[in-house]
């Protein structure tokens, strides 16, 4: 046990006194709660790890909170996720418990936002892609946090910045069928459903995630309020949430609204959750998608030999999209500097395929080819129609909004072809905002079949707008400075 030196208060040595933890001792308390404080410790046996020790004091617990001492304890030493904190130990005597956890340097989210005001969407996107990866491995353990909040979400600096869940006091083993009733968690961070009807499933979890990510980026919960009634009457009102539009991007704006309907039928699902674009779980780094990337290159090498210029094209910047997040977060420099000069070679072939299939409009006087291709090979291989097909214009020529939609498509990819990706991806976002849906509702027909192909046709465009941008993107930022830019700017 750590020895109290004579500036310490007499509070803490006392504090200090009341705990003999066998193989730790403690060096400063941290946090407290209604009935646990929190202490930062090390090993007195083998390396000095620095830990974090919730010492649980007995008789200020309730029945209901043994059971959540025993749900929590039980709980955590299953949960071995690397975006979950980590129970390492957990000890008992007459008058406390101690659950011993890996120690966060960064102290919690909370903390992290104030400090700051707000963050820039780039270091939302990162914490968020980190608490869906843990919320993944919960929901395939039919564990609910019940407790999600930013005080609750704790940060490790060491190697790089990471969010870790943490306090599973209130969770509760609860599959995707079932339905619980007991009121747990945080007012401002509580889902509408938990608070007016007391009855509700996992899905309670997901608004928390929005009011979390709304925290993040606005630097306030959307129900902030000075006082409880006012919080419960905007919830229960169901006062409109608003998303300033101009401060993040589509995508980001497209979750929030999903994130934070009150009625949990209308609240996105945790599948549609880890497969949205903003989170873009697919490509995260790891070598699995590294994999996933060589593959596809390998595949548009075969492709552009034998001369499938538009499937070779959509191949190499599918690659792109595994590279590109996999090269930034490689430590190694000389792996990265390997990695980015077999990924510019990949580019660059993107580039001139994307002039042979989108070719710039030619005058009498001058005639534009790619140097890898022959004029005649380019004309035999670019499609014959880059606008929407013919056919689909002239059947949707009485549909103005139809019409409208394939007009924006076909500047989109006016745009692409002269390398204006954020343009070119905007098109082809807004088209695809109002096709989509209009599919939906169209009857089945020759139209409709036209139709789903243009849609399928511009989606793959739009993911390869994506890659080809991330990429530029990347090669703008210096290595060094790429930490710098995640820290400080909205992308």
């Amino acid at each position: 046990m750590a020895q109290p030196n004579s500036n310490t208060p007499k509070k803490f040595q006392t504090q200090l006194s009341a705990h003999t933890i066998d193989g730790y001792a403690i060096v400063e308390k941290i946090g407290s709660g209604s009935y646990s404080t929190v202490y930062k410790a090390f090993k007195t046996i083998g390396p000095r790890d620095t830990v974090a020790i919730k010492c649980v004091e007995k008789n200020k617990l309730s029945p209901t909170g043994v059971e959540n001492i025993i749900t929590e304890i039980r709980m955590l030493k299953m949960l071995r996720h690397e975006y979950i904190v980590q129970m390492k130990d957990f000890q008992w005597d007459e008058r406390f418990i101690y659950i011993v956890m890996e120690y966060c340097d960064g102290g919690d989210l909370s903390a992290f936002i104030h400090k700051r005001r707000k963050l820039p969407e780039t270091i939302c996107r990162k914490f968020m892609q980190q608490l869906a990866l843990a919320l993944k491995f919960l929901r395939l353990n039919n564990v609910c946090h019940l407790d999600l909040k930013p005080q609750n979400l704790l940060l490790v600096t060491q190697p790089e910045l990471t969010l870790k869940v943490g306090d599973f006091g209130f969770a509760q083993f609860l599959s995707n069928e079932a339905y619980h009733s007991s009121l747990r968690g945080s007012p401002l961070y509580m889902a509408p459903e938990m608070l007016i009807k007391r009855h509700y499933d996992a899905k309670v979890d997901l608004w928390s995630v929005g009011v979390i990510a709304y925290e993040c980026l606005f630097g306030r919960a959307p129900y902030s309020s000075a006082t409880i009634r006012q919080l419960h009457d905007k919830i229960r009102s169901q006062a409109p949430i608003e998303i300033p539009e101009q401060c993040v991007s589509r995508d980001c704006q497209d979750l929030l609204g999903r994130l934070l309907k009150h009625d949990p039928e209308q609240r996105i699902s945790y599948e549609e959750l880890f497969a949205h674009p903003f989170l873009d779980l697919e490509h995260l780094p790891s070598e699995e998608s590294y994999r996933k990337g060589v593959a596809l290159v390998h595949e548009a090498v075969r492709q552009d030999a034998a001369k499938e210029f538009r499937q070779a094209f959509v191949l190499y910047c599918q690659a792109l999209q595994y590279f590109v997040p996999y090269i930034q977060a490689e430590k190694d420099p000389e792996k990265k500097a390997g990695l980015t000069s077999k990924v510019a070679e990949y580019t660059k072939r993107a580039e001139e395929l994307k002039s042979i299939l989108h070719p710039p409009k030619v005058t009498k006087e001058s005639s534009v080819t790619s140097p890898s291709v022959s004029s005649e090979s380019s004309a035999e291989h670019t499609p014959s129609h880059t606008p929407a097909t013919p056919d689909l214009i002239t059947l949707c020529s009485t549909t103005p909004a139809l019409k409208d939609a394939l007009d924006i498509g076909t500047s989109a990819q006016m745009y692409l072809a002269e390398g204006q990706y954020q343009l070119a991806l905007d098109k082809f976002q807004a088209s695809l905002g109002v096709l989509v849906p209009l599919l939906a509702t169209e009857p089945l027909g020759v139209r409709k079949d036209l139709l789903y192909r243009q849609i399928q046709d511009w989606l793959k465009q739009a993911e390869s707008v994506k890659a080809l941008q991330s990429y530029v993107k990347m090669n703008q930022t210096s290595p060094q400075s790429i930490a710098e830019k995640d820290a400080c700017c909205i992308q």
